[in-house]
């Protein structure tokens, strides 16, 4: 007897899933299906799971194709299971191809080319709840997202635009996208959410036809280069009933929000100041971060993490903002911005040619918290106050690239209605707009 496994969280049960399961269990004479646990999806950073283990279990179990099922609870089961169940086969989609090459010492190891269109109509379905997202632009940042997405539940990312049809081929084809277009019309068809990731310069324009079109939309950071376009957007997105998030990722990590919630409890008295760096060092003077046509600049590239933490803790009343950069080929490669409040002050460095440390500070009047690099990825930081033994530590699992936590409240909000976004506010966003524009006025 030829045995096969196979493994998956298995939520919300679609024809994708059904398919993946036929084809490993035609792959031999008896099918074992290992189901995620409940706190194994946490730990592996799995999010907005809609179902219990016991729904999963029952409706794999209803499907008729698993001959036993089993309970994958932690990392590096997979093994352990094979032996003991004496698997010849194990089966995972094509997705995961070259991430278990590892188990070919224990046993065969198949990819299953994943369900392309088939599950698409069964998915949007409202009983089902998926949401069909197609990305704009298919850069660095646009495949970091395809890939967090897949650690998000009931989100799919189905195709991809660009009005550079070679360019958006190969991005569906490496990541095994149901489509690729350069129509926006066959794109906005295709897809009930938008998330664009195109040269900043665009964004604006990318939004609004967007919502026009019906579509909710996650952009990246910085949303617009202006508070008038911030604002309509915003306008546009509320006359519509959609939901328009800036994906600023740091606002959507749970250690971020924790710390903002501690630095305004009081425990440190009142916040005086806000001191954020975030620097990098790009090589290639032709990276797109480092073309003025295109928006780049340190300040357009970088500013609006450095300027959330400033926003969040001491809001966005600025009498006065104030910069100093250094400017090289048309951008700025290293800025640093001191702005001005009624009772208190805030500093930021940001860079794409000159390199600093990458942490920050919040002062307070009776204590400070200090977030080593990279705070913008936070995972610890330190309440101190003058007695060094009232000190407190804090840690916090950052995962992935951590686009998959502003990718789950967006779909959250969407599936939800909610169309105000708790982890970054419509003033927020509007707020870093402006500093940019002022900025930008300046240079």
């Amino acid at each position: 007897m030829k045995r096969v496994i196979t493994y998956g969280t298995f939520d919300l049960l679609h024809y994708g899933h059904i398919n993946l399961l036929k084809r490993a269990k035609a792959l031999g004479d008896y099918l074992i299906v290992g189901i995620t646990s409940d706190l194994y999806d946490k730990e592996r950073g799995k999010l907005n799971i809609r179902q219990s283990l016991a729904e999963r279990i029952e409706n794999v179990k209803g499907t008729g194709l698993a001959d036993e099922i089993i309970v994958e609870e932690y990392e590096g089961q997979k093994i352990l299971d094979i032996k003991k169940y004496q698997a010849d086969v194990f089966a995972i989609g094509s997705d995961w191809t070259g991430k278990f090459d590892y188990l070919r010492d224990v046993c065969e190891v198949v990819y299953l080319e994943r369900t392309r269109g088939i599950s698409s109509t069964r998915l949007r379905e409202k009983e089902i709840g998926i949401v069909r997202i197609g990305v704009i632009g298919s850069g660095r940042i646009a495949s970091r997202f395809v890939v967090e997405s897949k650690f998000v539940s009931g989100v799919n990312v189905e195709g991809v635009y660009n009005p550079h049809p070679e360019s958006a081929r190969n991005f569906a084809e490496r990541h095994q996208l149901n489509f690729h277009t350069k129509s926006l019309e066959e794109f906005f068809a295709r897809t009930d959410a938008v998330y664009i990731a195109s040269p900043h310069t665009s964004h604006f324009e990318y939004i609004m036809g967007s919502l026009r079109n019906g579509r909710h939309v996650l952009c990246e950071k910085p949303m617009c280069l202006s508070m008038q376009e911030c604002r309509e957007a915003f306008g546009l997105a509320t006359e519509k009933g959609l939901v328009l998030q800036e994906a600023v990722k740091t606002a959507y990590s749970p250690a971020f929000e924790h710390l903002a919630l501690l630095a305004k409890s009081g425990r440190i008295g009142e916040i005086k100041d806000v001191e954020a760096s975030f620097t990098k060092l790009i090589q290639d003077k032709q990276d797109r971060a480092l073309n003025p046509a295109l928006g780049g600049g340190s300040m357009n590239e970088l500013g609006s993490y450095v300027l959330l933490p400033i926003a969040r803790l001491l809001g966005t009343e600025v009498e006065e903002a104030l910069f100093y950069p250094s400017v090289e080929g048309g951008v700025d490669i290293f800025t640093r911005g001191l702005l001005k409040y009624k009772k208190s002050t805030a500093s930021f460095k940001v860079g794409l040619g000159a390199k600093t440390e990458g942490d920050m500070t919040v002062t307070g009047t009776k204590g400070y918290i200090y977030v080593p690099a990279p705070w913008w990825k936070t995972e610890y930081f330190e309440m101190r106050f003058e007695d060094f033994r009232e000190t407190r530590k804090y840690f916090y699992k950052f995962d992935g690239d951590g686009l998959r936590y502003e990718i789950a409240a967006f779909t959250s909000n969407i599936s939800s209605g909610n169309r105000e976004n708790r982890y970054l506010s419509q003033e927020e966003s509007v707020f870093m707009a402006g500093i940019i524009e002022e900025f930008g006025r300046m240079l």
